[in-house]
């Protein structure tokens, strides 16, 4: 919670302008600061600090169950393909000319869950708990998506394909104050949702067997654990596109840090994915001499490697 905080209080004093932290604290908590300085804070900053951190706790929570639910550390809703499944009900969305909320949301939960479905279907049985089979199922659908977002992207004429394509890599700049409130309290309950059923996913890792003897319904948890996190990552693709590989590193590394027990790790990735993701946001608009990249660029940059050692680990 301290770093989550600190990354915030960071994410609304740098950016194009410097701010000091005088400036923020009078510009948050009363009404003496500059009017240009509590423009750039209320409507730019603030909103978009406020969205990386719920992104981030959605994104790394989310890895977090895949991995708890499928006994893979790999599992991530950008690898599984859940995220381009949801990005491309979002884009059928926004060509259809739905609203943002609830139109898009809805579409990219539909295609979150389609996704899901079809990465189940490829991996039933058996061999759902074989490592190699379900990631080779998600690279694949990952893939398949992909090619069906191109495709859409290349037969539409909308003037506002630029923006999508930016969308597409990771965008947190375009949701007003009022937006991202609206995103947290779709959120919250789901968070709230997954701490209660951080003990039955302890007693998953056990297997499906042991943990039936113990009381949990396998069938039930497993498929209120799954359309919950399903949910979750669509709202946030809706909201922000595709931003990659947070759920991998966020759970890993708190998994080293404080252990395998869910009840701890859940409200651990909630603050620190939250605070990873402000910081990931503050390096894409500092980093450029001029303007920002996207912020699924610098996941990907730190993603990417880490996804490549734990696989060279779990080979060996």
């Amino acid at each position: 919670m301290l770093v989550l905080a600190a990354a915030m209080v960071l994410g609304l004093s740098i950016g194009s302008s410097t701010i000091g932290l005088k400036t923020v604290w009078a510009s948050l908590f009363t009404s003496a600061g500059d009017a240009t300085h509590q423009a750039i804070i209320w409507k730019i900053r603030l909103p978009r600090v406020l969205l990386a951190a719920l992104v981030g706790a959605t994104l790394s929570l989310g890895g977090l169950v895949f991995q708890a639910i499928l006994k893979n550390p790999l599992a991530e809703p950008y690898i599984l393909g859940i995220s381009g499944g949801a990005a491309i009900g979002a884009i059928i969305g926004i060509i259809m000319g739905l609203s943002r909320i609830p139109g898009v949301g809805i579409m990219a939960f539909l295609g979150s869950l389609a996704t899901l479905l079809l990465i189940l279907s490829i991996s039933s049985g058996s061999a759902l708990l074989i490592r190699d089979t379900l990631l080779l199922s998600g690279v694949m659908v990952n893939a398949f998506c992909t090619a069906v977002i191109m495709f859409l992207l290349s037969m539409t004429q909308d003037s506002r394909l630029h923006t999508i394509i930016f969308w597409l890599m990771g965008d947190l700049s375009a949701s007003p104050l009022s937006q991202v409130g609206l995103t947290a309290a779709i959120l919250f309950p789901c968070f709230v949702i997954i701490f209660v059923y951080s003990h039955q996913m302890n007693l998953l890792l056990l297997g499906s067997d042991m943990a039936a003897s113990m009381g949990v319904s396998v069938r039930r948890v497993t498929l209120t654990l799954l359309v919950i996190t399903s949910f979750m990552v669509s709202t946030t693709v809706s909201q922000c596109g595709l931003i990659g590989f947070v759920g991998l590193v966020v759970p890993h590394l708190f998994r080293l840090g404080v252990g395998p027990d869910h009840r701890i790790l859940v409200p651990c990735c909630i603050f620190g994915g939250g605070a990873y993701m402000v910081v990931c946001d503050l390096l894409a608009r500092w980093l450029p001499a001029h303007g920002e990249m996207p912020d699924g660029v610098i996941t990907a940059m730190i993603g990417a490697p880490l996804f490549i050692l734990l696989l060279r680990r779990l080979q060996r």
